[in-house]
This record gives C-alpha cells, structure tokens and sequence, in this order.
C-alpha cells in the first residue's frame, strides 16, 4: 500500500499531477486546483491510501510538481 498526500490549497493548477497520474488525480473545474481522488482530508492536507501499482505514477506526479506539494509513501 502507499500513501498520498496533498497540500491543495497551495495547489497552482498546472495539471502535471493529472497527465502522470490519472487514475489518482483530476482538476476541479470550480477552483482550477487538483483534486487527489478518494482522499480525506485533516488540517488542509488530503490523504489518500492506494495499492502499490500507483506508486510509480505518483512517485513521477510528486517529481513534477513544480510548488511540491505532493508526498508519496510505501506504509
């Protein structure tokens, strides 16, 4: 299993995590931010919990995230 996790609000919406990992990301039309699919959220950071066949994919999001902003973790 691995964690994701996101700190949104300081998310600028360049839409890098969504194009590497897809099954795991979309864009908000309403605030332009992206969204970490099936995440909980605790103090303004979402976390997500996902098999490890996600984990290459998010690894390469949390790369090119350019405000770096995306964590990723085998548990």
């Amino acid at each position: 299993m691995i964690r994701i996790s996101h700190q949104r609000v300081k998310c600028i919406g360049c839409n890098y995590c969504v194009e590497v990992a897809p099954s795991n990301w979309v864009m908000d039309e309403n605030d332009g931010k992206s969204t970490l699919l099936e995440a909980k959220e605790k103090k303004g950071i979402y976390i997500a919990i996902t098999s490890d066949d996600d984990f290459e994919n998010n690894v390469e999001a949390a790369s090119v995230c350019p405000v770096n902003i995306i964590k990723v973790e085998k548990i």
